[in-house]
């Protein structure tokens, strides 16, 4: 279950504590009387690192050293499900996220929240923290994480490209497509389009963006299936239609693999997690970094209710398990998302706390404000990762042209429902 969050996010390279993006800020926990170490797990990415090496640097001190270590975003799922597995873990705080903490919280696996949160709510303005992504990190009333940032799906684009063709940010898949012909005919771009479809991970987390834009999603509140419906036959079909304009191994490419298409120019537009947006606009990175625009992720469909998007909110959480002092560890976590370290951390991410974002704060901030304002809310189904996973095999054979649609969608039906009983 806890692979499935693999479909969320990407993975990135970083140092250890001395990054240049670690903000120095208060961390007021009581200091213990022996020596302590405190295990950080979290990937590394451009939106998450200000955080967790603010909070490395600022609470580390005296008897008390945190430890992060590098790791790319599949090492994390291994050392997440490891370390949650026996009763006692290798890992004091975790980074987590709003699709895998459902699961995470209905097993027993983290620890609630919302005592610390009261006692500590002023110290650290906690009541700034934005409503809808502490919803986003709760299960069944409570509150299992600490929100740090969120991401939304961005469209980005070549400036240059679309200007010289006359062409606008398209706003739905057919007018990606009328874009992508021309650009493939006049423009000398092969495959214009770039999207992560990894066939062990985004795929999922895709097709679920493309049911969602049409006001569906894989299991509806009442914990019902919905493969055999309108929208999720929709939805595959509207991403088949762009398979022609896609490198053929889309199916093997994360979010840095497209991140390297845009950079190279292999490809002339791409929806990412908006986390992945500011690398675009780091000269460091690419020689065109100049030349990219963006916009909010388009629609499935003219007149579809929501933009193909999914809100991932990442937070701070802690393990049952853990033996230190829970106390100490949610004033850390607490530090590392205050006012001041929110506010250092953009442009890079999107920060949980309300107004530390603004259409000036970046060159992609008024694309994410648009998408977050008609991206679907998320289910917290506790099992929608388990269904995530059930059906990635056959979706990918759908979506690569192996299996006609209405048969496997009959195929994922089968498969979910029983995923679900499983775990009944």
């Amino acid at each position: 279950m806890v692979a499935s969050v693999l479909a969320l996010a990407g993975c990135g390279a970083a140092s250890r504590v001395g990054a240049q993006n670690a903000t120095a800020v208060e961390c007021g926990y009581t200091m213990p009387t022996q020596s302590t170490t405190v295990n950080v797990l979290a990937y590394n990415s451009s939106a998450i690192d200000p955080f967790t090496n603010t909070m490395v640097k600022s609470c580390s001190r005296d008897r008390v050293t945190l430890k992060h270590d590098p790791i790319d975003f599949a090492g994390q799922v291994t050392k997440t499900t490891a370390t949650l597995a026996g009763d006692e873990g290798s890992y004091d705080i975790l980074e987590t996220y709003g699709f895998v903490l459902p699961g995470l919280a209905d097993n027993g696996k983290l620890e609630p929240l919302d005592d610390l949160v009261a006692k500590y709510s002023d110290r650290y303005k906690l009541n700034e923290l934005n409503a809808a992504m502490r919803e986003g990190l709760s299960f069944d009333g409570k509150l299992y994480a600490l929100p740090m940032q969120a991401q939304m799906f961005v469209l980005a684009y070549r400036t240059d490209v679309f200007d010289s063709l006359g062409l606008k940010p398209p706003t739905n898949f057919a007018e990606m497509i009328e874009s992508a012909k021309a650009i493939q005919t006049i423009g000398g771009i092969r495959y214009p389009i770039a999207l992560p479809w990894l066939a062990t991970a985004d795929v999922t987390t895709h097709y679920q963006a493309a049911m969602n834009s049409l006001g569906k999603d894989f299991i509806d509140p009442s914990g019902r299936v919905q493969f055999d419906s309108d929208e999720a036959s929709r939805a595959l079909e509207g991403m088949r239609s762009l398979f022609p304009y896609m490198d053929p191994q889309v199916t093997t490419f994360d979010q840095p693999k497209v991140q390297q298409q845009m950079f190279n120019g292999t490809a002339a537009m791409g929806i990412m997690f908006s986390g992945r947006m500011n690398d675009l606009t780091l000269p460091a990175n690419s020689k065109l970094s100049g030349q990219f625009g963006f916009a909010a992720s388009p629609a499935i469909e003219a007149g579809a209710p929501y933009l193909y998007s999914r809100l991932s909110i990442d937070g701070w959480s802690i393990p049952k398990n853990t033996t230190l002092d829970k106390d100490m560890l949610f004033q850390m976590m607490a530090a590392s998302i205050s006012e001041e370290a929110s506010k250092a951390a953009v442009p890079a991410a999107y920060p949980a706390r309300e107004d530390t974002v603004s259409p000036d704060s970046s060159k992609y901030a008024t694309a994410a404000i648009d998408t977050i304002a008609k991206t679907m809310p998320a289910i917290g189904q506790s099992e929608m990762a388990a269904v995530s996973n059930a059906i990635r095999p056959v979706l990918v054979q759908i979506i690569t042209g192996q299996v006609e649609v209405p048969v496997g969608l009959i195929q994922m039906q089968d498969l979910a429902e029983r995923a679900i009983s499983g775990r009944r």
